[in-house]
């Protein structure tokens, strides 16, 4: 009589599939929980405390470690193996059903405490799983309940499985335990990987993250994509997503970026992003204020942005929009009146309700040929930078606004990155070009006139004075930059030349 174990968390279909298998002659032996479950239904059972001649022990933590059971799994399909188990009395056993302890679903729960969730890490399931799989040759593993069907459909015609099929099943059963040992190594080395020390990165990294959504395509059409997440209701950021289409592969990237950006300001602020870069940055006394001068900065470019705001949008800001196309808006909430008109009035605008600010807790990881890049997220100056006047003239108290504004902005800008400022708001940004003189022309012809009075800032120091040239003659007055350049000199000496102060930051803000 063949011999099939039991021992699953997810009782899904057991009782049918058990009962089956009972009327095609099989022996069903389980363990715990499952054992009681399928004599509650009324039907034949051996516990395996019966095979192992051994109770559980430890509050359940040790069933089905025995070698009545590993030898009964682990035995090939020859004589000599089966004349060793028949000698010290044991059976083999020709199929294991096994699902591990619900340990993902555990770690979600907001208030779990780390002695609930290593009760959750399963190590006897494991055991079974791996060695079922290792020993397909002779034996079905079944980790899934979605195979059970056809499992039985196969037993039904042929009286056993193939190996085809079993191979199959022990590759199913083998990734199983990757994806649990992951959530494992995820979860006990959190610490680490979240909140590194100042100097360190760890060892190893677990990706505990499971598919959530396929995408329509990446990029391009042509390229295939899907979005993975932490927790099975991954939704991009941990959004919530009130209305609009599902968001492209483009979308989840530029929504990351737009709210990385709004979220580094205090005041209410707007930022509308496009291709990674943001077109135009505010703050105002309120998100719908700061709108009309964030558009402004870049109008033509802001058409199928995506907007961000750093506070609740209200009437007021969804009147602001206008006729402008937005492909999503993200913000901390959204009061009725505003979502009622953005539903009817821009059907299929994403629109997103964000549960936390970006606060750079999380690393970052960039993917390359045959390997990853981490660091740590980029959320200000480095500790101990301090900013100084380098040239004659300090800024006065309306420069240092810009400045400083302007600093902020640049931050999130690719580089070479160049922006221009005029109190709380951005008015010229160029961006993610190979030539920091080709930038600061960019920022100050999409600035125009606004470029009078206005504060320049540079991600990385000016290794030539050409851009505070191209600047002062645009009306610029003051400028902010790391420094560090073997010709600073020479770029304090031009500002000096026309009157412009300028600071130097000691901190640098490539984003590549």
């Amino acid at each position: 009589m063949p011999r099939a174990l039991f021992s699953v968390s997810n009782k899904r279909g057991l009782l049918g599939f058990a009962s089956e298998l009972i009327e095609l002659g099989w022996e069903i032996v389980a363990s715990g929980g499952t054992a009681q479950t399928l004599s509650d239904a009324g039907l034949a059972v051996t516990p395996v405390e019966r095979i192992t001649r051994q109770p559980e022990m430890l509050g359940g933590r040790v069933k089905t470690l025995h070698p009545a059971i590993h030898g009964g799994i682990l035995a090939r399909d020859s004589a000599a193996d089966m004349r060793e188990l028949a000698a010290a009395g044991y059976a083999p056993i020709n199929m294991v059903v096994c699902n591990l302890y619900p340990f993902s679903e555990t770690i979600k729960a907001p208030d779990v405490t780390l002695e609930e969730a290593i009760e959750q890490i399963d190590i006897g399931g494991v055991a079974l799983l791996r060695g079922a799989a290792k020993n397909f040759s002779r034996i079905t593993v079944l980790c899934d309940p979605e195979e059970y069907s056809e499992v039985l459909v196969t037993l039904k015609a042929t009286g056993s499985t193939t190996l085809r099929q079993r191979r199959a099943l022990a590759v199913k059963a083998f990734a199983y335990c990757v994806d649990y040992d992951r959530y494992i190594h995820a979860y006990l080395s959190e610490s680490d990987i979240v909140a590194p020390s100042d100097s360190d990165v760890p060892d190893s990294i677990a990706f505990g993250v499971q598919r959530s959504h396929d995408l329509r395509y990446g990029e391009n059409p042509h390229q295939a994509a899907a979005y993975y997440a932490r927790s099975d209701a991954g939704t991009p950021l941990g959004a919530e997503q009130l209305a609009g289409k599902q968001l492209s592969y483009n979308n989840i990237l530029d929504v990351d970026a737009a709210w990385r950006a709004v979220s580094g300001f205090e005041e209410p602020t707007v930022v509308i992003v496009k291709h990674l870069n943001p077109t135009g940055i505010a703050s105002a006394d309120s998100v719908a204020g700061a709108f009309p001068p964030a558009l402004a900065s870049d109008a033509l470019s802001a058409f199928g942005g995506i907007i961000a705001a750093n506070d609740e949008v209200d009437e007021a800001f969804v009147e602001s929009l206008g006729s402008l196309f937005v492909e999503a808006i993200i913000a901390p909430g959204f009061d009725d009146g505003a979502l009622a008109k953005l539903q009817t009035g821009r059907k299929n605008c994403r629109l997103l309700r964000m549960r936390r600010r970006f606060d750079g807790s999380d690393l970052e990881f960039r993917s390359v040929q045959g390997g990853l890049l981490l660091q740590r997220p980029d959320v200000g100056d480095a500790r101990g930078a301090v900013m100084r006047t380098v040239t004659k003239r300090a800024p006065i108290d309306e420069e240092m606004e810009s400045l400083q504004f302007a600093w902020k902005a640049v931050q999130h800008v690719k580089s070479n990155a160049i922006v221009l400022a005029r109190g709380k708001r951005t008015v010229g940004i160029g961006g993610g070009l190979p030539s920091r003189v080709d930038a600061a022309e960019l920022a100050i012809r999409k600035a125009a006139s606004d470029s009078t009075n206005a504060a320049m800032a540079s991600d990385a120091f000016f290794p030539f004075p050409d851009s505070i040239e191209h600047a002062a003659r645009a009306g610029v007055t003051c400028v902010i930059q790391p420094g560090g350049s073997i010709r600073d000199t020479q770029v304090i000496e031009a500002a000096d030349y026309y009157d412009m102060t300028m600071i130097f930051t000691g901190s640098r803000h490539f984003r590549h």
